[in-house]
């Protein structure tokens, strides 16, 4: 295989393929004379050179083809959730090495004022840091939870306040979902029942992007708003409240339930969707039997569609209730965690005369309404998953 003017022998792509960690190295003597011809056939096309790196990354692709997809993908996943903790130890060891490094030059000071007073500062100033990355790292080493990488399942419900509940319900939805585009992610409405003033009675959406759990998952409970209503003629301040739930998103291979567990009813949509809707039965409903739980789908143009997001949504609540179960019944460990108690629980107020937000839960006041509203949560996810960070490093310390 000529590269850069170079021949690359098999050995040097046995080497590669090493360091990759793959542990399919069998095939390899198989695919060697397959992957010269295709990458001579690649070379051919090529105007520019490309670097060594890529060219790398080229061979393993070849090389293991599409049956490793699946493994390569996993190890990435395992890579880039333990890098900042791998990098975080690396500069730690590097201060412990500064600290030596000074310690040893105080000693060979040898009367040297200047020497030993550069040396006790360096030593000062790496102790400091030694601080600093051991917090970090306790931080770092504290039990994962599994789910904090998932996409989500978000539910929103009007819940007591009639009209102006269901109002809320949508200004927590476009909260949301302003949210999600600051970071990134993918905001899908997957299901919407609009009452006649334009609020919501209940939304479903897949929220999808990296780590969307991990900061999401506090919002679940019931959401308190405090203002004068567009109906109130008297300038009255009214409460009303709306329900979140937030669901880790469940693939079928890590929750599987059985066939005989589900009722699935078809049935023709109603609302928009043209000559589809009345001739064709596309809307999908799934009833999980032991538990009683249901989801309608009709939003799409096609039962398989419908029914596929439908699975979703089933499967990621039968899921939480039983998960749910479980939690009740470790109560020692619900209060020490943030947004895992009584769904009915009031986790946040918003006060719209005094554009203040309170989260209940840790004791947080922000006069920020507007901006958070406007889907600038940062500064509340942040207190959140800091508090339960310091719940779980004082219940380590115990």
């Amino acid at each position: 295989i000529v590269h850069h003017g170079s021949l690359l022998f098999s050995t040097d792509i046995e080497k590669m393929v090493n360091s990759t960690r793959v542990d399919e190295y069998k095939i390899i003597s198989k695919s060697i004379q397959s992957v010269r011809e295709r990458v001579c056939n690649i070379s051919d096309h090529l105007t520019e050179k490309i670097s060594p790196e890529d060219f790398k990354e080229l061979m393993v692709s070849a090389i293991l083809g599409e049956e490793n997809k699946a493994n390569r993908m996993e190890l990435s996943k395992e890579e880039a959730s333990t890098r900042d903790t791998v990098t975080a130890y690396r500069e730690y060891k590097k201060v412990l090495q500064n600290i030596t490094d000074a310690e040893e030059m105080i000693k060979d000071a040898s009367g040297d004022a200047d020497l030993e007073e550069m040396a006790k500062q360096e030593l000062k100033d790496a102790k400091a840091e030694k601080e600093e990355y051991e917090e970090k790292l306790k931080i770092l080493l504290l039990p994962k939870d599994p789910n904090d990488d998932k996409n989500i399942i978000l539910e929103i419900r009007g819940a007591a306040g009639g009209d102006e509940a269901q109002l809320f319900a949508g200004d927590l939805l476009q909260m949301y979902q302003k949210y999600a585009e600051s970071q990134g992610w993918r905001f899908e409405v997957m299901e919407a029942s609009y009452n006649g003033v334009g609020g919501i009675k209940e939304v479903v959406a897949m929220v999808s992007g990296q780590s969307v759990y991990s900061k999401l998952k506090y919002e679940s409970g019931a959401h308190r708003v405090q203002r004068v209503p567009v109906t109130e003629s008297q300038g009255r301040v009214h409460t009303s409240t709306a329900t979140v739930l937030v669901m880790p998103e469940i693939e079928e291979v890590e929750y599987d339930i059985e066939p005989k567990d589900l009722r699935i009813d078809i049935y023709h949509a109603s609302g928009a969707g043209g000559q589809n809707v009345n001739k064709v039965a596309t809307a999908v409903r799934i009833v999980h039997l032991p538990t009683n739980l249901k989801v309608e789908m009709q939003e799409e143009r096609t039962q398989q569609t419908n029914r596929d997001k439908a699975m979703k949504i089933i499967r990621a609540r039968v899921a939480d209730h039983f998960a749910q179960i479980a939690q009740d019944e470790q109560d020692a460990e619900r209060k020490s965690t943030i947004g895992t108690g009584d769904r009915s629980e009031r986790i946040r107020t918003y006060n719209f005369p005094q554009n203040r937000v309170t989260d209940h839960r840790i004791g947080l006041t922000l006069q920020k309404l507007d901006t958070i509203l406007a889907g600038k949560l940062d500064e509340v996810v942040d207190a959140l998953v800091l508090y339960d960070q310091t719940q779980k490093l004082e219940e380590l310390n115990k």
